[in-house]
């Protein structure tokens, strides 16, 4: 009965190690979409934009304004909302399955509308595996406190 206890024992550890490499991976793929949503962002880069997003996206600002998709999109290239830089501060990332959750600091230097702004929200991003590729279905915005 010792014995099998320890086998059953060491299973649950493989199964357990693998589990937490196949996370780490995947949040370190996850990482990478962030990073290219930064850039993409910066650059006002639409196709790389919609490549990342969802069709069906939920895009929810600080202030509690909503956007779809092609407004998500729309705002950045048509320069409306014009990030000079972008930085993203503290950031933690939890995949389950195929949902992967990101919270970080954005802190940001804008141009909007020409006028020169710096920004410093929490942000909590939701990003869904779909057909092997990690898209980006929510994002949520909100003040810091201080």
């Amino acid at each position: 009965m010792r014995k099998f206890s320890v086998l059953l024992l060491m299973i649950f550890v493989q199964f357990s190690v693998f589990a937490q490499k196949s996370n780490s991976k995947e949040e370190s793929i996850v990482g990478n979409q962030v990073e290219i949503l930064r850039k993409a962002m910066i650059d006002a880069d639409g196709s790389k934009l919609k490549a990342l997003t969802s069709e069906k996206l939920t895009y929810v600002h600080s202030n509690g304004n909503f956007q779809n998709q092609a407004e998500f999109i729309d705002g950045i290239v048509s320069g409306k909302s014009d990030f000079v830089t972008i930085d993203f501060q503290d950031q933690t990332i939890t995949v389950q399955n195929d949902v992967a959750i990101v919270r970080h600091n954005l802190a940001a230097h804008t141009k909007d509308g020409g006028i020169d702004k710096d920004i410093k929200i929490g942000i909590m991003l939701v990003w869904q595996k779909q057909k092997s590729k990690w898209i980006l279905i929510a994002r949520q915005a909100y003040k810091l406190t201080t």
